[in-house]
């Protein structure tokens, strides 16, 4: 029987969950659009499958995340491979897609949690500039940019100063010093910073629907400083004991997901201004999965 037919028939079995009336998953995210829409495509796919859901979103950065997974306040939420490398297991942030997973897997186990099998989706790190700045200084790749770095200003997230795979990693790769730099929480005021001449460069994710609408130059990462960013559910084993329905709703939704839809799904959240939770029903409904 091939993969396909078993998630489906997974999501016609309501009666793998138990039957206790008490019995609910608590899904958690970080506190950005892509997290909030994921998940909510596992919460409502869940809940098709015949699951009792709590939703414990918008929780904050990684390490509070993490946090409540550990202490039993979460049964699951969406992470990315390299983010558990890097942050939480704290171990050089290299190697292929495969390895990394591998490595996750086995520094999680002794927590008690489980990484289910990744996505489509690979949100990894990028460094983007306007078309025009790319013209003026000659820029391509990130060899290119360390060259002009000090010249310019750069615009990132609150966790990219100290992570192994954010400056200290530009430094140590590339030799990359920026002339200043700038922290925004809110990836929106990146974008908005680099539009307004705030910012000469900007920390970016690969999923970032203002790449796919914005027109910005993506700089090619020639020295592979980033691994993959693949995301996955990162589950207590617990629950997966105790739901013996729940990894399969949840690899349906990730293999239905990749860049082009994430970066759409987020596009419809952030410009249009939908509901994280209107988005995803409908986009489970145009898969079959709702």
């Amino acid at each position: 029987m091939n993969r396909r037919v078993i998630l489906g028939a997974a999501l016609a079995l309501p009666a793998l969950w138990p039957a206790r009336a008490a019995a609910l998953l608590r899904i958690g995210s970080k506190n950005f659009t892509e997290q909030l829409v994921v998940a909510e495509l596992y919460a409502q796919a869940l809940e098709k499958a015949g699951a009792r859901v709590e939703r414990r979103v918008n929780l904050g950065g990684t390490a509070i995340a993490q946090q409540a997974l550990l202490a039993g306040e979460i049964d699951l939420y969406p992470e990315y491979t390299g983010t558990g490398l890097g942050v939480v297991l704290k171990q050089p942030p290299e190697g292929d897609a495969a390895g990394i997973l591998a490595k996750v897997r086995a520094g999680y186990a002794p927590m008690g949690l489980d990484w289910l099998e990744p996505s489509g989706i690979d949100n990894g790190n990028a460094l983007l500039v306007l078309p025009a700045t790319a013209q003026k200084h000659g820029l391509a790749t990130l060899s290119d940019l360390a060259r002009a770095a000090p010249g310019l200003t750069l615009a990132a997230g609150n966790e990219f100063a100290d992570r192994a795979d954010g400056l200290p990693g530009l430094r140590r790769v590339y030799g990359m010093a920026f002339r200043r730099f700038r922290q925004f929480a809110a990836l929106g005021l990146r974008y908005a910073a680099l539009q307004h001449g705030q910012a000469d460069v900007v920390n970016a994710y690969a999923t970032d629907w203002q790449i796919a609408v914005g027109g910005y130059t993506v700089l090619r990462d020639d020295k592979a400083l980033w691994p993959p960013y693949q995301l996955a559910p990162v589950v207590r084993q617990a629950a997966l004991r105790d739901f013996p329905g729940l990894a399969a709703p949840l690899l349906a939704v990730g293999a239905k997901l990749d860049n082009p839809v994430m970066q759409e799904l987020n596009r419809q959240v952030d410009q249009d201004g939908e509901e994280p939770r209107e988005v995803a029903a409908r986009f489970l409904q145009r898969q079959g999965l709702a």
